[in-house]
């Protein structure tokens, strides 16, 4: 199987640039079950990038019940450092206007228990630390390679993860902009968190696409609206993570890469050899084993 080293999450828009050549589309099974689609490998910026379609092709899977284990274990098996996810979003603030692509740093957490969002159950405990759950690197980069295209770009932000698929109602809306939220999506969490414990850096290239519910003065989000924005922000998007790509050390190493070092709960004599063959992708670094077994998954 080809490494990959970056992966780009997102929607179909995104691997079908002009800038992308040499793609071929790879099935990758996991003990997750599969992913949302095949996955795209393509050149970009001189680097081989993987592109998973969030959604699946079509966007016909839901927020609430999109494979987040797969998604993640798929990326991981190909050998993926690094994953900018690209997010469609709401604005809870006046200042992160429609168009604006925002890098956010934290994530509030407001799904309700129905997401599967850990790799590690019983057989091997970990408890990875998500105090800081995006990548410092990946987001100055991203950052930078938006403002040099000609974005209007902000490098922080507090994201609100709901689960959808409805949008927010007006009260809940203003209750998010109380908690001193600035985003709200539907898609970034569990995947940051299950990217960390996968040991691999992961950012959000967030892109506004209205102000969710609360903006007395401007019509509540609906799902046209959404789309259509979408189309006028993928210029910009792209743009971006041409020259993010072009920019990025796909060997650096970030604190992402080494999270389960303090991570890992269970001793090692006492993991269960079924859960270590079935996480070895996540777990080969931290426990010194090969990547792959000679039977891959």
């Amino acid at each position: 199987m080809e490494e990959v080293k970056i992966a780009v999450i997102g929607g179909s828009g995104l691997y079908d640039m002009a800038a992308i050549s040499d793609v071929a589309a790879i099935d990758v099974d996991t003990p997750f079950g599969r992913p949302s689609g095949a996955i795209r490998i393509g050149s970009l910026s001189g680097k081989r990038v993987a592109f998973l379609p969030r959604h699946g092709d079509g966007h016909a899977l839901s927020p609430s019940t999109l494979p987040y284990r797969a998604n993640i274990y798929a990326l991981k098996r190909l050998g993926v450092r690094f994953i900018i996810a690209v997010n469609a979003v709401g604005s809870l603030r006046e200042d992160y206007a429609p168009g604006h692509i925002i890098t956010p740093d934290q994530i509030i957490d407001y799904t309700i228990q129905t997401r599967a969002r850990s790799f590690f159950e019983d057989g091997v405990v970990a408890h990875v630390s998500v105090a800081d759950p995006m990548s410092a690197y990946l987001r100055h980069l991203i950052a930078d390679a938006a403002q040099a295209v000609g974005a209007t770009v902000h490098r922080q932000g507090t994201f609100l993860i709901e689960d959808g698929p409805r949008f927010a109602t007006r009260a809940e809306s203003h209750m998010f902009r109380a908690w001193g939220c600035d985003l709200i999506g539907m898609t970034a969490a569990p995947e940051a968190f299950l990217a960390r414990e996968a040991e691999i850096a992961y950012a959000s290239l967030a892109h506004v696409t209205d102000y969710d519910s609360w903006h007395e003065s401007e019509e509540a989000v609906t799902s046209d609206m959404v789309i259509q924005t979408l189309a006028t922000n993928i210029n910009a998007v792209q743009l971006a993570l041409v020259q993010a790509i072009t920019q990025l050390h796909e060997d650096k190493i970030t604190p992402a890469h080494t999270a389960l070092d303090t991570a890992l709960a269970t001793p090692r004599a006492a993991m269960d050899a079924g859960v270590i063959e079935k996480l070895r992708p996540i777990l080969a670094r931290a426990l010194g084993l090969d990547a792959e077994t000679s039977e891959a998954q």
